[in-house]
């Protein structure tokens, strides 16, 4: 199974109730003036373009996500402290069988684990449920 697919299968089992779960895409693409080519505008480019292509002016890098490292899932669970009800932060990094976190990602998972969160690496929606279920 893909990561994507078990990603999709912990939303849909976990994400509700006491606990809220969304996905965190993290990356980089690109924005600006966007002009799509068509047929009737590209003799004005002296690139080589195609109909379908969109070209980017005055293009800046967009970063998306948290930050570098930042988990797959992430959201809040609903917990009773001291007779006090509060948001615990959730990250959830998820792994194929074989799959390993980078630097950036176990480093995350430390952090949220020091804060007081909720964090670890799943790779299953019984161990996404075993690590929210843990006190």
């Amino acid at each position: 199974m893909t990561e994507q697919e078990i990603q999709q299968r912990i939303l849909l089992a976990c994400g509700h109730g006491s606990t809220r779960l969304w996905r965190n895409n993290v990356g980089t693409g690109w924005a600006g003036q966007a002009t799509k080519v068509t047929t009737g505008n590209l003799q004005a480019i002296s690139a080589t373009l195609r109909p379908g292509d969109v070209v980017i002016r005055h293009g800046r890098p967009l970063h998306a996500g948290l930050c570098v490292g930042s988990s797959d899932l992430i959201g809040l669970r609903s917990m009773v402290v001291d007779g006090q009800r509060i948001a615990q932060f959730v990250a959830l990094e998820v792994k194929s069988a074989k799959g390993s976190a980078s630097q950036e990602q176990a480093a995350f998972l430390s952090a949220v684990n020091g804060f007081g969160g909720c964090a670890g690496i799943v790779r299953s929606v019984g161990d996404a449920q075993a690590l929210l279920t843990e006190p």
